[in-house]
């Protein structure tokens, strides 16, 4: 016999159905929490098969984000051999029926049934190494997208407040520059102090600068409040507005450093970051997103493979006598890598880093491509590199 426990996984619970062997389905469905009394019931529930058949069964489910996390700790723990499916090969699977029927207890027979059509393998657990490493870098996109947007609004309100700071310091987002206009919002709270403690202010809070680099940003920030067209705030929200963002800003800054450093922490600790490190156009973080995204790379038997975990391999159309001449990507890897891997041959053909990358690329141009195709061409390129170099 070889049996097999599907688990339609959802948040904080799980549809179990179980099968004995092939077209065998044991008993019916139940569904079990995710706390410590749903997974004893769980455990009692897959002994009992291991008692009826002889064989310890098997355990298949979606991948479902984080939901399946516990699910996964608790085989691990209980040393079950189990099967995450990528939701597309599940969904296919569904599809292959002519009732259009969707509930959890459905969806655990399928899985089950799936399990025995299809040549699956066990799930390979990645290293906790490189999963903090990938945790950590996901984090960081995320902070620095909300860090963007607040960018954004943060612009909005200092149209409407204070137009003209912009250019009293070389970088507007930098400490010195949020924290001076944090305490100087408005051209009336500037032009009510004298030169000498506006220069104090920015002294104090850029200790590296002389204190005549400080009286210079001081005088041009009376004269941009004296050019200033809102002499005085009329909306007192959009004051507060303005300081909240500015607040936030240096927030998302101290949280972003912070970030950095664990990431860099724990890539130096990867020989594999610093090989990637060595390709032209690479740089720490990008390096340190494709290592942990990637995870243990012989994982791939070939490089075609790791090109489609990518998610830039064409996606191809064909029926009859019709071929499609426009195939686009086929997008269903790690977005995160392929992003990473995008902008490093971005970052190599500019400039010409990468010396052997821009000639690729000039001769895809050559050839009629258009940039986004000879991009792509790029990337895949860039993949096959890091897959032979890799140790």
């Amino acid at each position: 016999m070889n049996p097999v426990i599907g688990l339609d996984v959802s948040k904080g619970e799980s549809e179990v159905q179980a099968f004995l062997d092939k077209r065998k389905p044991y008993k019916k469905s139940f569904s079990v929490l995710h706390n410590n009394k749903g997974l004893e019931t769980l455990l009692h529930f897959m002994s009992e098969i291991e008692e009826e058949t002889g064989v310890r069964p098997t355990v298949i489910f979606e991948s479902t984000g984080h939901y399946h996390t516990s699910i996964v700790q608790f085989l691990e723990e209980n040393n079950y051999l189990y099967i995450m499916v990528n939701p597309l090969l599940s969904y296919q699977a569904k599809k292959s029926s002519l009732r259009k029927v969707k509930t959890d207890a459905v969806d655990a027979f399928n899985l089950c049934e799936l399990f025995y059509k299809e040549e699956l393998e066990p799930y390979k657990q990645r290293g906790i190494q490189l999963l903090d490493l990938r945790n950590l870098t996901r984090q960081h996109e995320t902070v620095t997208g909300i860090y963007v947007q607040t960018k954004l609004q943060f612009h909005s309100i200092l149209d409407q407040v204070f137009p003209e700071y912009r250019g009293v310091f070389g970088d507007l987002y930098s400490k010195v520059s949020l924290k001076t206009l944090l305490e100087f919002s408005t051209s009336e709270a500037i032009l009510k102090v004298g030169i000498d403690q506006l220069t104090d202010k920015i002294a104090c809070e850029c200790i590296t600068r002389s204190e005549h680099w400080a009286r210079d940003r001081a005088q041009k920030l009376i004269e941009a409040a004296q050019r200033n067209p809102f002499k005085s705030t009329l909306y007192q929200s959009h004051l507060f507005s303005l300081q909240m963002y500015i607040q936030m800003l240096l927030q998302y800054q101290e949280h972003l450093s912070e970030l950095d450093d664990q990431i860099d922490a724990l890539a130096e600790e990867l020989e594999e970051y610093k090989i990637i490190q060595s390709i032209p156009g690479i740089g720490g973080k990008i390096a340190a997103t494709i290592v942990s995204e990637i995870g243990e790379i012989e994982r791939f038997s070939h490089p075609k493979k790791l090109v489609a975990f990518s998610g830039i391999d064409p996606s191809v159309h064909s029926s009859g006598k019709f071929t499609a001449t426009i195939n686009r990507i086929s997008k269903r890897g790690s977005s995160q890598l392929r992003h990473a891997l995008y902008m490093a041959a971005l970052c190599g053909i500019r400039s010409s880093r990468n010396k052997k990358l821009k000639e690729f690329y000039d001769r895809k141009r050559e050839e009629g491509k258009p940039f986004k195709v000879a991009m792509i061409a790029c990337t895949n390129k860039l993949i096959h590199w890091i897959y032979i170099m890799d140790p």
